[in-house]
């Protein structure tokens, strides 16, 4: 299997990799604009134009759109993240021209009718009365906003209720016109593609794109902070986060494994000494949230009224012991999941397409597995204990809180006994 790269005069980019014995691939675009490129007043459009997208264009309707791909027994579906929008389908192998034209369609041509906007609004203001009623969802937006306050990279996706009830044809047209240049366009498929044939395409449907100015990004700034919502619920929802690597630092496998080991599995620390041990909470994990400029390191937990002081307490003495007490033997299971990890998703021709794009979006080459495992190898009991301390010395904190939480110390009790 070799990855393929082309780039075309414009900036698009155009990425494959041809897995001999698939029979199906995937498909799709990736453009590197998400929630953290809208201004205060675009807040939730991004993720709006991704619905606008298949309701219709200049030569199909939505349900033309759907039944293009599933008449061939394809999937079709996209997504929209802080920094990225990704349209993607997956067919059989001779079903990839199709896909093409359709994926292309739609992120070229929306129509943005304006009944079509009435009816998708309607979806997604139910979307974000659903997130509201779900806590364990709500509560990460909350942790986002309070680590990163009055700047776009803290705002939610889904964006807030009275922004999705306001935008009309010209704010769609104005985000597209700013953000979906051909710089931030790449094509990726995997599977049984033909890399030759899907750049011809690319060029013909792409090609006449003229690069764009790109708006000013400001770079987003950790400054923490504690959000609290006391609510009679079953359950207390505790996150709590520290500043971490962004994904083009040099320390970024070593923010993954440190992240694996705290909570990554059954056999993580905290899942040991809060669940297994004490039987503090039913769910505990960690997991590494990194992008272009920041990450943060998040602890996610669902406990009762009366065991979230203790569970907060603890949470902070196992990032503290980490800095000084990891153990080979932890670290080498950390690693092999990961290596496990990558090479099983990358089974799929979906998951190697989204890992190239991602690649690409981050260093603008895609490193190949060999790079990859040999640098998730290099980590070591002694990096991952230094990069914990710099975590934990730096004392950038942030925590939200949802439900009967009003035991939860403060979180300048729970800083001062991190960095004590």
């Amino acid at each position: 299997m070799t990855v393929q790269l082309h780039r075309l005069p414009n900036g698009v980019r155009v990425v494959t990799e041809h897995m001999p014995s698939m029979k199906s691939a995937t498909l799709g675009i990736w453009v590197t604009a998400g929630g953290r490129h809208e201004a205060a007043d675009q807040n939730g459009i991004a993720h709006f134009l991704e619905h606008m997208a298949f309701k219709g264009t200049a030569k199909r309707n939505a349900l033309q759109i759907a039944e293009a791909i599933e008449d061939v027994g394809g999937y079709i579906n996209a997504y929209t993240s802080r920094e990225m929008t990704a349209y993607y389908a997956r067919v059989l192998a001779e079903d990839c021209d199709l896909a093409f034209d359709v994926i292309s369609d739609i992120v070229l041509n929306p129509a943005f009718d304006a009944r079509e906007i009435e009816v998708e609004r309607g979806v997604i203001l139910q979307e974000i009365g659903q997130s509201h009623d779900t806590p364990d969802d709500v509560i990460f937006d909350w942790l986002q906003e309070t680590a990163y306050p009055e700047q776009a990279f803290g705002r939610t996706i889904l964006g807030p209720s009275e922004r999705v009830k306001a935008f009309g044809r010209a704010d769609f047209e104005r985000f597209v016109a700013q953000q979906y240049g051909p710089e931030n366009l790449i094509v990726s498929a995997a599977g049984g593609v033909d890399h030759d044939r899907i750049v011809r395409a690319a060029e013909e449907a792409f090609g006449h794109l003229t690069r764009r100015p790109k708006p000013a990004e400001a770079p987003a700034a950790f400054k923490g902070g504690e959000m609290r919502k006391v609510k009679d619920l079953e359950q207390a929802h505790f996150t709590f986060a520290l500043e971490s690597s962004g994904y083009r630092a040099d320390d970024i496998y070593d923010s993954q494994v440190y992240a694996m080991t705290l909570g990554g599995g059954m056999s993580s620390r905290l899942f040991q000494e809060a669940r297994e041990k004490r039987g503090l909470c039913y769910s505990i994990f960690a997991q590494p949230g990194s992008y272009a400029d920041t990450g943060m390191l998040t602890i996610y937990a669902g406990t009762s009224s009366q065991e979230i002081e203790g569970l907060a307490e603890l949470t902070i003495d196992e990032f503290r012991r980490s800095t000084e007490d990891m153990s080979d033997v932890e670290i080498a299971r950390a690693k092999a999941q990961m290596k496990a990890g990558l090479l099983m998703g990358l089974e799929s021709p979906s998951s190697r397409a989204e890992r190239m794009a991602r690649m690409l979006a981050i260093w603008d080459r895609v490193p190949s597995l060999d790079e990859s495992i040999a640098r998730i190898d290099a980590v070591t009991a002694q990096s991952v204990m230094a990069h914990a301390a710099r975590l934990v010395v730096s004392g950038q904190t942030a925590m939200a809180l949802y439900g009967p939480v009003d035991r939860t110390p403060a979180l300048g009790d729970l800083t001062a006994r991190l960095v004590a």
